[in-house]
């Protein structure tokens, strides 16, 4: 019976989610130094956890989120199914009133239930349920990967955290999230269990946690 932990994080600040501008799959935007900050607190927090891999996705502020983790020597690989959503013509913009306007919108239908909604050139939450079903039958594949962190996107890890839970995706919201949050969750070979909803214990600065 195959048992695992997952410890699945979204990656650290860039300048970008910091100006409220959207990313989403297409933009490869890097950390900044808060993020770079949130990385380091992470790791100190996490570095004694018996790791056995690493999922990332192809973008590198996944990568540069957990990159102290892989400087150990840990085995790492990227699943693209992994990445944010796409968000079409709206990656890259700053936030105006049309576009937050339209984001709303969207938001309802997904709410709503309307899960093949998507923005023109973007993706609607059933194709990456489609890529994400696939990068967890990898993940899963490994029996002998006990403790496996994940590093990914906030839409996208509420779509994951649905999928685990046999939650509908129109729920994702019910999932919260911050930069590099921590959902612990386990799997019995039967069932996945959130053990850690929204953990943000580690980002707490030093002087908090003397």
């Amino acid at each position: 019976m195959v048992q695992k932990t997952l410890y699945i994080v979204r990656h650290g600040q860039t300048e970008f989610n910091k100006l409220g501008i959207i990313q989403g799959r297409g933009v490869d935007t890097d950390l900044n130094n808060e993020g770079r900050k949130q990385a380091c607190q992470f790791y100190e927090a996490y570095k004694n956890v018996p790791f056995d891999k690493i999922y990332i996705s192809a973008l590198k502020r996944t990568q540069q989120s957990i990159q102290p983790f892989i400087d150990l020597g840990l085995p790492y690989e990227k699943l693209s199914g992994l990445d944010e959503l796409a968000w079409g013509v709206h990656e890259g913009q700053a936030p105006t009133t049309d576009n937050k306007a339209a984001f709303l919108q969207i938001m309802r239908d997904w709410l709503d239930g309307k899960l093949d909604s998507k923005f023109e050139g973007g993706e609607s939450p059933r194709e990456v349920e489609v890529r994400q079903r696939e990068a967890l039958k990898v993940i899963m594949s490994h029996p002998e990967e006990r403790n496996v962190l994940i590093c990914m996107h906030g839409r996208a890890l509420r779509l994951l955290l649905c999928i685990l839970t046999g939650k509908p995706l129109s729920e994702m919201d019910s999932f919260p999230h911050q930069n590099l949050v921590l959902y612990k969750v386990n799997y019995d070979g039967e069932k996945f269990e959130i053990a850690d909803f929204n953990n943000a214990e580690h980002l707490k600065n030093s002087e908090e946690q003397k």
